[in-house]
Parts: C-alpha cells; sequence; structure tokens
C-alpha cells in the first residue's frame, strides 16, 4: 500500500503543504510500517512523521507539551494527530519502538534532493564533511547513556556536508562511546573529513589512506614529526610549516604512510593540521580546517531553534528517531528557504513559517484552494528544479 502525505481535513495550510512536499515523492518508496497484531495501526507511519515535524518546528519542550497540542490546537487535531488523537502513553510508546527505518530511509534520499537543489560553496576544495560528536542530556532513568556517575548522557556523532551546509549521517552511542570509529563510517570514499584533534590517531590515518578516503585534522603540536620532505611555502603566506613526515614515534604509533602536515598561525595561536589532500595549496589546506566549525555552528543552531535536544523518548532507539526527526525538519527547512526565498536557513524564516501557518489557519484562505491533495505545490518545486539546471 502506498504511503500518501495530504491534509485529511478540511482545515490546513497551504505553507505547511509546500514544506513538506519534498517528501510527496518519497514516501510511495518508504518501507511499509506494518501492525504488530491484528489491530491497525493507532497512528500511521505518516502522523507519525508529521507529529516529529510538527514537534520541532513549532518548539515544543516535551511529549507532553507536543501532544496536549495535538488535542487542543484546532490546526494540530485536524492535520497532525491521527484520527481519534493519541494519548501520551501510546505516544510514547510509538516513538520509542517504531518508524527508525522509515525515518532512515528519509533523510538519507532527501538529503539526496537537497544536495540537488543546494549550490556548492566550495567546490574547488573537494567533497568536504565535517565530522563531530554532540552530548546530548539525559535522565538518570535512561540506563543505556552511561557518561558518568550520577550523570547521563547520550552522544549524537555526525557528518556534515560542508559544501551544500546539511547534515548528511548520524550516529548515536551512549555518552562515553568513542567518535573515531565512527570517521569511516561517515565517510564515503572520495570524501575529505574534517575533523579536531580529538579525533586525531595514526592507525586511522593509515586505514583512511587505504580506504581512498581523505582527512584534514589539527594534531596536537608536540606530536613527533620525522620529515620526508619539505615543501616550498611563499614568503607572505600566515603558513609556517608545509612538509610530508611520519607522524609519531618508530615502532610504536607511526604512520605507515607519509603524511603531509601544515602549519599556520592566527592570532598568535598555532595550529598543525595533518592531512592526505596533496592537490592543495598550504593556504587552502587551512581554509578547510578553518571551515569545520560548520558543524558547530549547526549544532548551535539545531538545539537552539528546532529544540531537537528537548526529550520526547528515552530508550536509544526511541532518541535515534526523535533525532531523525529533527534531521529531516532541518533538511525541508533548507529547501524551502532555498526554493522560496533563494536564502539559506535563518531564525527569520523560520519564524515566518510559524506565523505564516498559523495565520493561514485562522484566516481561512487554503480551504478553497483548488488542488488540497499538493499537486500544484509538486509541480511548482519540479519547475523550480528544472530551472535551476
Amino acid at each position: 500500500m502506498a504511503h500518501i502525505l495530504i491534509p485529511k481535513h478540511k482545515i490546513h495550510s497551504l505553507t505547511f503543504d509546500k514544506f513538506k512536499s519534498p517528501l510527496v515523492d518519497l514516501l510511495p518508496l518508504t518501507p511499509e510500517l506494518h501492525s504488530r497484531g491484528d489491530r491497525p495501526l493507532k497512528m500511521t507511519f505518516e502522523d507519525q512523521l508529521n507529529a516529529l515535524i510538527y514537534f520541532h518546528l513549532q518548539e515544543h519542550k516535551s511529549a507532553r507539551h507536543l501532544v496536549q497540542d495535538l488535542d487542543e490546537n484546532e490546526f494540530a487535531k485536524q492535520n497532525i494527530a491521527p484520527d481519534g488523537g493519541i494519548s501520551r502513553s501510546s505516544f510514547s510508546e510509538i516513538i520509542n519502538g517504531r518508524g527508525l527505518d522509515q525515518l532512515q530511509f528519509l533523510f538519507e534520499n532527501l538529503y539526496e534532493q537537497a544536495a540537488d537543489v543546494l549550490p556548492k560553496e566550495y567546490a574547488e576544495l573537494g567533497d568536504l564533511v565535517s565530522i563531530d560528536g554532540s552530548l546530548i542530556d539525559a535522565v538518570l532513568s535512561m540506563h543505556w547513556a552511561d557518561y558518568r556517575k550520577n550523570s547521563k548522557k547520550a552522544k549524537a556523532h555526525c557528518g556534515f556536508d560542508i559544501n551544500h551546509g546539511i547534515p548528511n549521517k548520524i550516529f548515536l552511542t551512549e555518552g562515553n562511546g568513542g567518535e573515531r570509529p565512527f570517521v569511516s563510517r561517515i565517510l564515503s570514499k572520495g570524501q575529505t573529513g574534517v575533523m579536531d584533534r580529538g579525533y586525531q590517531s595514526h592507525k586511522d590515518f593509515d586505514l583512511l589512506q587505504k580506504q581512498g578516503k581523505h582527512f584534514v585534522c589539527r594534531i596536537k603540536a608536540k606530536t613527533t614529526r620525522t620529515i620526508v620532505k619539505q615543501n616550498d611555502i611563499p614568503s607572505d603566506s600566515h603558513v609556517f610549516y608545509d612538509a610530508l613526515v611520519l607522524l609519531g614515534t618508530q615502532n610504536q604509533n607511526q604512520t605507515e604512510k607519509p603524511v603531509r602536515v601544515v602549519g599556520y598561525e592566527i592570532s598568535g595561536i598555532k595550529y598543525y593540521v595533518a592531512t592526505d589532500r596533496h592537490d592543495l595549496t598550504a593556504e587552502q589546506v587551512a581554509s578547510v580546517y578553518k571551515l569545520r566549525w560548520t558543524i558547530e555552528n549547526f549544532f548551535k543552531w539545531w538545539k537552539e531553534h528546532l529544540k531537537v535536544y528537548h526529550l520526547i523518548a528515552r530508550s536509544e532507539y526511541g532518541l535515534m528517531v526523535q533525532l531523525l526527526g529533527g534531521l529531516i525538519t532541518y533538511l525541508l527547512m533548507t529547501i524551502y528557504c532555498r526554493e522560496q526565498f533563494n536564502e539559506k536557513v535563518s531564525v527569520k524564516r523560520v519564524r515566518e513559517l510559524r506565523t505564516t501557518i498559523l495565520n493561514e489557519l485562522f484566516s481561512g484562505q487554503n480551504q478553497n484552494h483548488d488542488n488540497p491533495n499538493g499537486d500544484n505545490i509538486v509541480k511548482e518545486r519540479k519547475n523550480f528544479r528544472q530551472a535551476k539546471t
């Protein structure tokens, strides 16, 4: 049975439909969610997806807050909540127990769709992926989220497509989960991982080169470097070091293959960056590492304006469901801002979107729209993509 994402009742928002329109072509291809028993699903996958998008878009702070809104807000009751409503206990059971495979499928395919719409900002530097981990405050009842005594945290391990300015991979562990093992899983062949000092691993540098994956990683200034070849440095450059070296101590932790190390100074701070990118100038290597901060900015924006880390799930499964819902909402926002305003995501546009949805609900201006199923919106998006190409 095909998935169909359409407003279920008369009162709806054309803007909200337009916001969700990138999902229209993907939902029929999404693995179908089946009931575990003989009874039909109380909340379909479309209902679950709508609820997650609505949660992040409207800045709800808890499952209680969301479920209350689904019961009291007329727009949410008619367009987001399942028929007959949903209790908080049922909602919790659903979020913590199903929908993960479907959300993962949508996230991966929506990323491809967003990357097709968004321009490449640093194409000359290659396919760059910033990699970092982000701690999520957990409650003490989340026993799987080991961190330290009397403190529970989970950790999201993310890859961020620097050229397009969007997240492209996510993994979840307890707060003590190591970050280095996820580098190879996040990167695809030919991509360059951009990482901070916590990811320095000479063994991993060798492994990535064998896999055809690249890296630009800051290293500790005191790391032993055995010079194989010294590269020339322009006299007017902020770079003071550029050499092909073996990192580490021989017979202990030394790299098998030489790596390039670039040293540069900014505001009195010296940075040493290891890379296997020999096609870039030393200044470009320094520029690539500076772009690592794009993922920090994303984490900050994501937390502050989509309330992604306000927990509505307690299990590891449910938290991953919530995170994927937040990522999907962010990707929808990037596509919406690009197609409607030719802009990047901004707080201004998020607030405008929320206000417009509510205004359309109260004014009823879309109730007489000729095609409430979204066909005109889909055609409009296809025309945009054709004009882009």
